[in-house]
Formats: C-alpha cells, sequence, structure tokens
C-alpha cells in the first residue's frame, strides 16, 4: 500500500508556521542566539567562561547555546553580543506583499 504525503508550503518563518504566538520575536530571538552560538564556537570558549564575560550564569549560557531562549529578552541577547565586542543593527524596510495577496489585489 502506498500512503500519499501532502506537503505545505513554509511562510518563511517556522515560528509561525508552528503557531507560536509572536513568531517574529521568536524568530529574531533564534537568529541572536545563533550568533552567540557561533562567536562562543569561533572563540573556543567555554560555557563557564562565556558566562563570566557575559555576566550571567553557566546554565544561562547553555540554554543560549541551545536555543533555549524563552527566558531572554530581545535586548538581553542584544546586550550579550554587545559584551562579545559585536555591534547589532536594526534595519527597517517595508513588507514585501504575498504574490496570492498581491494579485487579489489588482483585480
Amino acid at each position: 500500500m502506498i500512503e500519499e504525503i501532502t506537503a505545505e508550503m513554509s511562510s518563511g518563518n517556522v515560528f509561525a508556521d508552528l503557531g507560536f504566538d509572536n513568531p517574529e520575536e521568536e524568530l529574531l530571538k533564534a537568529k541572536l542566539a545563533s550568533e552567540i552560538r557561533a562567536i562562543i564556537k569561533r572563540r573556543r570558549l567555554t560555557q563557564a567562561k562565556s558566562a563570566e564575560m557575559l555576566g550571567m550564569k553557566q546554565p544561562d549560557v547553555s540554554a543560549i547555546v541551545t536555543g533555549r531562549t524563552g527566558k531572554f529578552s530581545i535586548g538581553r541577547l542584544v546586550r550579550c553580543l554587545d559584551r562579545l565586542d559585536y555591534k547589532v543593527d536594526v534595519v527597517v524596510r517595508h513588507k514585501s506583499r504575498k504574490p496570492a495577496q498581491s494579485a487579489a489585489e489588482a483585480a
């Protein structure tokens, strides 16, 4: 017997696809945590040394490194990057419309 597999197109934000309350915020926190993790890895820092540099406890560094960002604000993650000597720039752009939405409005 052949089982039919269905697929759904992603919105581009996995957190929105999964129904999170604030998907844009969750995606931004995930991106910031990913940068922090990459910096720690590149510098070959231990979690204990990272915690010292970031002014937090080792379990908090572990949470960031493993992507558990629920208890961290965007501001706190940006401060972590600042303490690692990285600057965060914010870019504001107009949202692009989905092709189906634009076509419907044109009709």
